[in-house]
């Protein structure tokens, strides 16, 4: 292990410092460096190799579990504590950061629905609970919004839309995408939180005419619609938090691209027993 470390290090501090530091002798050192790998050593750097291609195409988003549960599926046999020693070691970890703005206005006169959903977010078939909220990504011209449509039985992301304005028509078009994707059959439930654009006369208008069950969050309690939430804390940590926006247009393309290249078709769910969204929809069917 003192020798893995001299070599780890050599570019900071001359060689023979290191030796005196760590009590070898630049000899037993030099031995080290020419000694032939082990069989263990070489299976770490195939894996390793695996971590980093994994980790790239993750958009540096898998941390341990997922990475193990990515590498079984390629058929390595490898463990927990294997995939954390070697992403330790060698500096592959998942970046969080945060910002905050308030996306939810509940003070309209709209009629509010009650909460059908009662934070019970499984469904045994598609189409059976939608659930839809509104977020946000700052941009150098400014924020741009995103509203988005989840089908709660595989996590999948079936509806989307972005806008530099939080109106309702940003919300509609989110659900208009989902509908003609999906075109759910009468009894659906539809759950999102009090916000305006959710309770105004025209979304509510095409919820009725798509013979949609109309659902709502209590006051305040992002709880009722955790599902979404989650969704939103994921695209922020893995791709909307990762640098800066110096477009709008920028981002929109980032956000399509992780829906349609990523979310959907990659990522793996611990609640869908780490399968991805169409991989679950497809065992089921």
């Amino acid at each position: 292990m003192r020798f893995a470390f001299i070599a780890k290090n050599a570019e900071m501090l001359p060689v023979e410092r290191l030796c005196q530091i760590m009590d070898v002798s630049p000899r037993g050192y030099r031995a080290f460096r020419s000694r032939p790998l082990s069989q263990s050593q070489r299976k770490d750097m195939v894996v390793l190799a695996h971590i980093r291609e994994q980790f790239a195409l993750s958009l540096g988003s898998y941390g341990r579990p997922r990475m193990t549960e990515e590498l079984k599926e390629l058929g390595l046999p490898v463990g927990h504590r294997r995939i954390g020693r070697l992403m330790r070691d060698n500096g592959i970890a998942v970046r969080r950061n945060r910002k905050f703005k308030a996306t939810t206005d509940s003070n309209h006169s709209f009629n509010i629905a009650p909460n059908l959903l009662n934070r019970d977010f499984s469904a045994a078939r598609p189409n059976r609970k939608w659930a839809g909220d509104i977020s946000y990504v700052w941009t150098q011209e400014g924020w741009l919004y995103l509203a988005v449509i989840l089908d709660l039985h595989s996590r999948r992301v079936i509806g989307w839309a972005v806008s530099n304005r939080m109106k309702r028509d940003l919300a509609i078009r989110a659900l208009n995408m989902a509908i003609a994707l999906r075109r759910p059959s009468k009894g659906c439930i539809h759950h999102t939180d009090r916000g305006s654009q959710y309770c105004s006369h025209d979304y509510q208008k095409v919820l009725r005419q798509h013979g949609f069950e109309v659902s709502m969050s209590g006051t305040g309690n992002c709880y009722d619609n955790a599902a979404v939430e989650t969704f939103f804390k994921t695209i922020k940590a893995e791709l909307l938090w990762q640098r800066s926006w110096r477009t709008r247009r920028d981002a929109e393309m980032a956000i399509f691209e992780y829906i349609n290249g990523f979310y959907n078709p990659r990522r793996r769910h611990s609640a869908l027993g780490w399968k991805s969204p169409l991989a679950f929809e497809r065992k089921v069917a």
